[in-house]
């Protein structure tokens, strides 16, 4: 029930995705039953018996202030959504609603994992090569030093599970690469990451070494910083296609028929990458951008599917789970 367009966005996303799936894949479509069986019913051709509608009476809206949101709706797609994987009904849960109930809910009813201090949001940057995780992606604010710490190893998970790098290469965001740039949390975080056991640190990055990969150290395969960073640096990413393509249809119109200009929009098309895992909490939850169209909710279904056959919340357990017996030795 969340998103500017929903609930047709998550219909459409959906039924497109249910037919890309094989057909022991079925989706829960949670939150005010008489809405879905309305969106649903244009789509005559949609194999019914893979989808089932869970009623949640409740929505939380995206100005609503997320824990008392979900602490004064528990009947709330959110939460009702999160409590079928609780109860294990469910594999993962994916939501293009208001991130901060979803990050409080997440961890409220799925719960962290111990070792894990807060859940954190990847989001994916596409590049000319292989895409980068930025997390925070606008989950956490204000963060400490050891949060981006933790934010180093559960990032360094995900790239391994879910694009079978083995030793993925992290980057610390700043405004330099110097030991004595950036805030008091970046400057001790810095020196925590270079002693951090089981983490590929390369050092301070800069704003341009994200997409393009760093001088020295090459490709940067997972960028730590505070979620108010990550959230900018972010929305700032998702305005260069738009700018690109206005100008090409300016100065160039013609081009935009070709194929494999065509290609390139489509690398920056956030759709296509569907949504950001919440990682850290005990399971799978996916947050999608709030103007996510159906095909972004069919890809971020696809990423749901790809954490839960890779094991991802297993995973991050389990390397979390070694940390603290090494803290503990």
């Amino acid at each position: 029930m969340g998103g500017d367009h929903a609930p047709r966005a998550e219909v459409e996303g959906v039924v497109q995705a249910l037919a890309d799936l094989p057909a022991t894949f079925l989706v829960q479509l949670v939150g005010r039953a008489d809405v879905i069986e309305a969106e649903l019913a244009k789509h005559p051709g949609v194999d019914r018996s893979r989808i089932e509608i869970v009623a949640a009476s409740e929505v939380i809206g995206m100005a609503e202030k997320p824990l008392a949101a979900v602490r004064k709706k528990p009947d709330s797609s959110i939460a009702v959504g999160l409590g079928l994987q609780k109860a294990g009904t469910s594999d993962a849960f994916i939501s293009a609603g208001n991130t901060g109930a979803v990050l409080a809910a997440s961890t409220i009813i799925l719960g962290l994992h111990e070792g894990v201090e807060r859940a954190s949001v990847a989001a994916l940057f596409p590049t000319a090569d292989d895409p980068v995780i930025v997390l925070d992606g606008g989950a956490n604010v204000d963060c400490s030093a050891r949060e981006l710490v933790n934010f180093a190893y559960l990032g360094t998970v995900y790239v391994r599970d879910m694009f079978g790098r083995p030793d993925p290469v992290v980057g610390l965001l700043n405004v330099g690469e110097e030991d004595e740039k950036g805030t008091a949390v970046v400057k001790e975080a810095h020196q925590l990451l270079r002693q951090a056991a089981g983490i590929n640190y390369r050092g301070n990055i800069e704003g341009r070494d994200i997409l393009a990969g760093h001088e020295k150290h090459g490709a940067i395969d997972v960028v730590v910083c505070d979620g108010f960073t990550g959230n900018v640096v972010l929305k700032f990413y998702e305005s260069v296609a738009r700018l690109i393509l206005r100008l090409v249809k300016r100065k160039a119109p013609d081009v935009l028929q070709r194929d494999d200009v065509q290609q390139v929009f489509q690398v920056l098309d956030y759709s296509q990458y569907g949504g950001a895992p919440l990682l850290g909490v005990r399971g799978v939850s996916i947050i999608c951008h709030g103007a996510s169209n159906g095909n972004a909710v069919k890809n971020a279904i696809r990423v749901a599917v790809q954490a839960v056959e890779a094991g991802l919340s297993r995973h991050i357990g389990a390397e979390f789970a070694q940390r603290q017996a090494a803290l503990q030795a």
